[in-house]
């Protein structure tokens, strides 16, 4: 079904007209030679050739243009960037858990079981939230507490932008505070206040994460409340910008896998995300 939507793209008819242009004018030109050195030579004049032609030029405009997996290698930075259809949870490098500046875990009254967070909760910590709250309090030892808020749940905010690095097995998780808490315990966050949380995310992973594979989830939606004003694929390229930024000063990680959901997947324009992660290549 991913490959019959983008079949149906205006992106995907333009390269594949093109391409098959261009194979038809290739062939055109090598049969045009040979009639002009071999004038007598008849077996390759005709309809038959023709529709040939025509089939071999349609053939190669497939190759050349079928949906390649959304990846893409880059000499500089030296890395990687890949985005795939699954679940993050499910991923076995370094995670990304997007959370909230007071670093709440109770779900379902404050967080939400069908979140993230929530999930990860149930599929990493088998549902002990004790285990969890002792993990992140240990990784929160040493930052900074910007405020108090009097509020249901933990009241201590440490401010956006905050990393919580929790090991986890052989891997690190990286709870990543980019939304703020109010009093009735509603997350909100704003593109600034994602950006600069971004930011303090990839030094926290260059300092920590020893260069290994980084999953993260398409960040921006969900709990930030950004969703109307950034939809899922404009949240990849917002992630991507600030990755590729942050890679030219610091090295990050081997690889970034922007892992997406099914629902969320299917519904991209993903030609249009393999053409964006090639305009990110230095000229």
């Amino acid at each position: 079904m991913s490959i019959i939507q983008d079949f149906k793209t205006f992106r995907f008819i333009r390269h594949f007209s093109t391409n098959s242009f261009a194979c038809f004018g290739v062939i055109a030109l090598l049969l045009q030679t040979s009639n002009v050195l071999f004038p007598k030579l008849t077996l390759l004049q005709g309809l038959p050739i023709l529709v040939g032609v025509i089939f071999l030029s349609v053939i190669g405009g497939l190759v050349l243009s079928w949906p390649r997996p959304i990846t893409q290698q880059y000499n500089s930075p030296n890395t990687r960037i890949s985005i795939v259809k699954g679940d993050l949870l499910d991923e076995k490098n370094h995670l990304v858990i997007g959370t909230v500046d007071t670093f709440d875990t109770e779900p379902p009254v404050i967080i939400s079981a069908g979140s993230l967070q929530g999930q990860a909760l149930q599929k990493l910590y088998g549902g002990d939230l004790n285990d969890l709250n002792n993990d992140l309090d240990k990784a929160l030892i040493g930052k900074n507490i910007v405020s108090n808020i009097q509020k249901a749940g933990k009241q201590n905010r440490y401010g956006i932008g905050t990393v919580a690095t929790v090991k986890h097995a052989a891997r690190l998780i990286f709870f990543l505070a980019y939304c703020e808490m109010d009093l009735n315990n509603n997350a909100h966050s704003t593109p600034d206040k994602l950006w600069a949380s971004l930011s303090m995310l990839w030094d926290e992973i260059s300092l920590r994460g020893n260069g290994r594979t980084v999953s993260v989830p398409v960040i921006g939606g969900g709990q930030a409340r950004l969703s109307s004003v950034m939809p899922a694929q404009d949240a990849i390229r917002f992630t991507l910008l600030s990755f590729m930024f942050a890679s030219r000063k610091n090295r990050i990680c081997d690889e970034l896998r922007i892992v997406v959901r099914p629902e969320d997947y299917n519904k991209m324009d993903r030609l249009e995300l393999q053409s964006f992660l090639s305009s990110l290549r230095a000229s």
